[in-house]
């Protein structure tokens, strides 16, 4: 975990890959709940049975449901000390390169790409995000995260 003391320092650090997450594990139960809670219940995605004769093999995880795990894994890379809130501002950019099988484990490399100043407290953070699917060279997401953070 990397701690940033100030705003000024995280403005330093531009260009700097941050770290990893730790691995995370992406069950059935994960996918089946995500599905539920999108009203996106696809086979390749909830029917193990069927999955295993598509074009996976199995099933896979939402993209949407590894978009929404960059939260959580970006907060094990990174923190701002004194923030006093933080906000996720939107996404510049999402590419899904590979598919993600349940039962895989996930990581996230977080890469700081700009920092800007908006003033009055406020830093407005734009990372890479590479979540990456252990034992695979090919990451099952990118993403380009907008955050604000009011320090």
């Amino acid at each position: 975990m990397r701690t940033f003391a100030s705003a000024g320092e995280v403005l330093a650090a531009v260009g700097e890959h941050l770290g990893y997450s730790d691995w995370r594990e992406i069950g059935q139960e994960r996918v089946n709940l995500f599905a539920e809670a999108t009203d996106d219940r696809q086979w390749i995605h909830v029917d193990p049975e069927r999955a295993k004769t598509g074009p996976f093999g199995q099933t896979i995880a939402h993209g949407f449901l590894t978009l929404a795990l960059l939260p959580v894994l970006v907060a094990e890379v990174y923190r701002i000390e004194g923030v006093r809130m933080g906000i996720n501002y939107g996404l510049d950019k999402v590419r899904f390169p590979a598919p993600l099988p349940t039962g895989s484990k996930v990581r996230a490399g977080v890469e700081l790409l700009v920092a800007d100043d908006l003033g009055e407290g406020w830093v407005q953070l734009k990372n890479r995000v590479t979540i990456e699917r252990e034992g695979h060279d090919k990451p099952v997401c990118v993403a380009e995260s907008l955050t604000r953070q009011l320090i």
